[in-house]
């Protein structure tokens, strides 16, 4: 008697099969919350504009990607809050003075040029909000509008028409002089700059928050600051090593770029050492485009740039596949 054969179908669904409760939505919300203490802080320094034109360019980004996905007869995304963040992050490294018209045009291009026309939120190659501050740059004079810190020179929510301009801190060192502000002054935020760069405290309260969460890894943000601070101290422009390293470290959007910008998850490497070099490299051109550039600062440009290495910074570190020939395990 032929032995009997037995057949079994298993069905498998599509990954993942484990449960968690952490989603984009989960993530994006801890990030707003990170976020929400460098707010409050631009509403002191800059006035209630600041508030205004962060709710504008929120306001923006939900509508321009319902907008562009109820036309495209796609699902709606704007639930998991990643267009709020990125309407706050671009609020953050525009000057407070900008015209809501202005930032209403820098929401349409990061929700439906860089991050829409990509595929939506995991497949836009640079971080939308960076890539839209470096398209409203096609209005330089709009944004490069200082002002003065404090309430008494907070411009209008309607008007910008008396405010009192200042220079930031970079734009002194730029040409190699030490800039009048104290140390103190740049770590609280009292001095001018984009409305919601300027205090470094509040930031890394913000990304203490994350931290704590395990939303992000210090990795990124380590190597962007330490190659910051090793570069400036290293080559201080004849001014005291340790005033003008932590001025570089301190001024600008380099605490805003290095904790959330440069960690965005979409734009930044997966692999451990990936991310180092990923963070070295923002460092690295950070400091040459302030160095040489004709610009006085080169965050979001040297993370823009990085940004496009991202494919070949992670092909760095990936792990050799377990029991896997050892030909095999270098291809793959």
């Amino acid at each position: 008697m032929a032995p009997m054969k037995y057949f079994y179908e298993l069905t498998i669904s599509s990954s993942p099969h484990a449960h968690s409760p952490v989603t984009t939505r989960t993530i994006m919300r801890d990030v707003l919350i990170a976020l929400f203490p460098a707010l409050c802080g631009s509403v002191y320094f800059f006035g209630f504009r600041a508030l205004m034109v962060t709710l504008v360019s929120v306001a923006g980004c939900v509508f321009f990607e319902w907008g562009y996905r109820k036309l495209m007869h796609m699902d709606s995304t704007v639930y998991d809050l990643s267009a709020m963040v990125t309407g706050v992050l671009l609020a953050f490294v525009c000057p407070v003075t900008i015209p809501y018209w202005c930032i209403l045009i820098g929401d349409f291009f990061a929700m439906i040029v860089v991050k829409q026309l990509f595929g939506g939120i995991g497949k836009n190659f640079v971080n939308p909000a960076l890539a839209a501050r470096a398209f409203l740059f096609s209005w330089p004079v709009v944004m490069s509008n200082w002002v003065k810190v404090g309430f008494e020179n907070a411009a209008g929510i309607f008007s910008t028409a008396d405010v009192v301009t200042s220079a930031t801190p970079l734009a002194a060192m730029h040409q190699g002089t030490m800039t009048s502000a104290s140390l103190w002054d740049l770590f609280l935020g009292n001095v001018g700059g984009s409305l919601g760069e300027t205090s470094a405290l509040l930031l890394l309260i913000g990304f203490a928050y994350l931290l704590i969460r395990r939303v992000v890894s210090p990795r990124i943000p380590l190597a962007f600051i330490g190659t910051v601070a090793a570069i400036a101290f290293l080559f201080p422009r004849g001014n005291d090593p340790l005033t003008w390293m932590g001025a570089q470290v301190l001024s600008g959007g380099v605490m805003l770029g290095a904790l959330f910008m440069a960690t965005d998850y979409s734009t930044s490497p997966v692999t451990k050492l990936g991310q180092i070099i990923f963070g070295i490299g923002c460092g690295a051109l950070t400091m040459v485009i302030r160095y040489f550039g004709s610009y006085n600062e080169g965050v979001s440009y040297a993370i823009l740039v990085m940004n496009a290495c991202v494919v070949l910074l992670d092909k760095l570190g990936r792990p050799v596949k377990y029991g896997a020939p050892k030909k095999e395990a270098k291809q793959g």
